[in-house]
């Protein structure tokens, strides 16, 4: 729940909420919504553990008028920028590799920190994917992937 109250906070400060979970476990056969890991307004006695996969789903649906919600599986890994801590923090890998849709990126709406993770992972996505596609969905990739600032 702690984790849930962050991803939700940018929406609280402007006084709205979504009605679903942020993110679930996801487990074999394709399994959906399976725990015992969850990301969620209700308490939940399961820690997440590094290995463990989770959906990272937030979004915000307006009655009547629109709907929008990002949906990424990542996985729980040890955050190597602490590995001199006497404590050990976690972190997200995203699992997912699809470019965001530009168009759909409202960036005055974005902070400066925002738009740096959007690039960060748009670089991602081109490393990973470029040497796997045919030329035409390497030329898209290119576009798709290109820095936002």
């Amino acid at each position: 729940s702690q984790l849930d109250a962050l991803a939700r906070a940018p929406l609280w400060t402007m006084g709205l909420d979504y009605d679903h979970g942020t993110g679930h476990g996801v487990g074999s056969f394709l399994g959906v919504h399976e725990g015992p890991q969850r990301i969620g307004k209700s308490a939940n006695a399961v820690a997440l553990k590094p290995g463990m996969i989770v959906s990272n789903e937030p979004g915000y649906y307006k009655t009547g008028a629109y709907g929008i919600r990002l949906e990424n599986l990542v996985t729980v890994v040890e955050d190597a920028s602490f590995k001199n801590s006497s404590r050990r923090f976690l972190t997200f890998d995203t699992l997912t590799i699809v470019p965001f849709e530009r168009a759909l990126i409202a960036m005055e709406l974005l902070s400066l920190k925002e738009r740096q993770w959007v690039d960060t992972y748009h670089a991602r996505v081109w490393a990973d994917l470029q040497s796997l596609v045919d030329t035409d969905t390497r030329a898209w990739l290119e576009l798709a992937t290109q820095p936002l600032i």
